[in-house]
């Protein structure tokens, strides 16, 4: 008898073992099916307060405004660098500036070639990697290699040819290339070697999302990680005629101001948000976002797909296009200040129905690679993004330990900004530059417009930061600017001169006219009205 029982006993229990790993194999196979969508929102030059969620009242962005209120925001969201490429590259590869060495956006000038512009700077900007490096794996690799099907629309701006998006993960690449601008406009036909002409007038963020659009429809069976790189919101700006009476008409009805520019250090920077044809050119980028989410609703996708949403760099304030501003935080693209860094950073998990939707921990592009990576429940690659932290459990309401936050840029750009490094400790923020090896010291919960240096009254802090910056910069080997012998004080003082006097005035007058009700760029809206012969 008491053979008998344990004959039971055993083959109960391998009954047991064989529906428990039945089971178990079931579920893995039912995880493996519901595998997340991921789909990655880029915008190029987008500020901080250029959406109606963050506080605008000019410009009108309800699409984008849905992807925030869905998800989670993080209130102290910032890129990887103040200019494109470098803050590209740090959410490709998961790492710092200083550590790939894409410093600076690719394609400007170095080195003793920075004289040719004649700028007359007390630098020379240091040497920078002009390719995504080809030994690192990047976030689409890391996708393509679970079996994710892989997508890339817009702006690449990492490499020439053999560095474009089909030589660094993505199955299909549609108008990334060498080239940081739309060159040719926003307007059908453009010239991108990577993205036909088939609609005359066509825009370009629309042309992008339906892309982007057809591509997850085509693999609403399968797993996929689609990245949406607009090239909006860069300059030249332009939009339709319809778009731009519409933000005009609304800047009147706001009151027009007398003035729209102040002087900053080294060069004007617009102070108020009245710039219609901006105004039409971040619409259309939200339409476009429209269209995508759209798409994942019709197909009934939305509770399965993750969407991130985020900007490359600071709105640009001065420079380029001189379009918008980001007050009440300092400065815009190309400046050390928080307007030069701080970005919209939005993810949405559907799943995670007590997500926190307010998130006030300092995040950071580096950050995306393990998150999406621990989303999507794939094995995290610490070797690769060193830099990044996984923000998954900040999502579900937990912690995550404090980390410095480090950006170098020893270089000088289009908008203002002057060679320097930076760390971010908890609320403290130092600024180191590289002209005379001085620092800026900011205590950001208390000044977040960085009004007051208070480096002199905080020397124990401005030390400790200072030491701690210059020994990550070491630890990675970092380039570093030289001095140029050929600087002229003179000559610097009468060039600061030119832009008091001429530039501000001349920006002012532009600002107004753009405002007219009798404004016309050009005959055909720069290509958005279609003409018939």
């Amino acid at each position: 008898m008491k053979r008998h029982t344990n004959t039971l006993i055993i083959t109960s229990l391998s009954l047991l073992s064989f529906v428990f790993v039945a089971c178990n194999n079931q579920s893995e196979n039912e995880n493996e099916a519901v595998k997340p969508n991921v789909v990655f929102i880029l915008v190029d030059d987008l500020g901080v307060h250029d959406l109606s969620f963050t506080g605008s009242e000019y410009y009108e962005t309800p699409n984008v405004d849905r992807i925030a209120r869905e998800g989670s925001v993080f209130t102290q969201g910032y890129a990887a660098s103040r200019v494109c490429s470098p803050s590209r590259a740090s959410i490709m590869l998961g790492e710092f500036t200083a550590r790939h060495g894409i410093t600076d956006w690719i394609g400007a000038k170095s080195g003793t070639e920075w004289r040719a512009l004649g700028r007359n700077d007390k630098l020379l900007p240091a040497a920078y990697v002009h390719n995504l490096p080809q030994a690192d794996t990047t976030l689409a690799e890391a996708m393509r290699a679970h079996g994710y099907k892989t997508f890339f629309a817009g702006k690449w701006h990492l490499g020439s040819d053999g560095s474009h998006p089909e030589d660094h993960g993505f199955d299909i690449n549609k108008g990334g290339w060498d080239v940081g601008s739309p060159i040719g406009g926003y307007f059908s036909p453009w010239e991108n070697p990577k993205l036909d002409n088939t609609t005359q007038g066509e825009n370009l963020s629309m042309r992008l999302a339906k892309e982007t659009a057809n591509f997850i429809e085509e693999n609403k069976d399968s797993t996929f990680f689609a990245y949406l790189s607009f090239y909006a919101v860069h300059g030249p700006i332009q939009t339709t005629e319809i778009k731009w009476e519409k933000y005009r008409d609304k800047a009147e009805q706001m009151g027009i101001q007398d003035h729209g520019y102040e002087m900053e250090r080294v060069l004007p920077i617009r102070t108020v948000q009245d710039n219609p044809i901006y105004g039409g050119l971040v619409e259309q980028m939200d339409d476009a976002v429209g269209l995508v989410l759209d798409k994942l609703d019709s197909l009934g996708l939305e509770d399965n797909t993750i969407v991130v949403f985020t900007s490359d760099n600071g709105g640009v304030a001065s420079g380029d296009a001189f379009s918008t501003t980001n007050l009440p935080l300092r400065g815009g693209k190309g400046y050390q200040w928080e307007g030069g860094i701080r970005e919209p950073y939005f993810i949405k998990v559907p799943w995670l129905e007590n997500s926190s939707k307010t998130i006030d921990y300092p995040v950071t592009g580096t950050d995306f690679f393990p998150t999406i990576l621990d989303l999507a429940n794939l094995p995290l690659m610490p070797g690769q993004h060193v830099d990044g932290v996984s923000l998954k459990p900040l999502l579900e309401g937990k912690t995550v330990a404090e980390r410095p936050l480090f950006w170098h840029y020893p270089h000088y750009g289009n908008q203002g900004g002057e060679p320097a490094s930076i760390i971010r400790d908890k609320a403290w923020k130092l600024i180191h530059y590289w002209e005379d090896d001085r620092n800026e010291l900011y205590n950001l919960e208390e000044d977040p417009g960085e009004k007051q240096n208070v480096a002199d009254a905080y020397p124990e802090v401005t030390e400790r930061l200072h030491e701690q910056l210059q020994a990550f910069l070491k630890s990675v080997d970092a380039n570093l600017p030289a001095r140029d012998t050929t600087f002229s004080a003179e000559l610097a003082v009468e060039k600061h001169r030119e832009k008091v006097e001429v530039l501000m005035p001349r920006l002012e007058q532009q600002r107004k006219q753009f405002l007219q009700k009798d404004f016309t760029p050009n005959e055909d809206w720069w290509g958005s009205k279609v003409t018939k012969d």
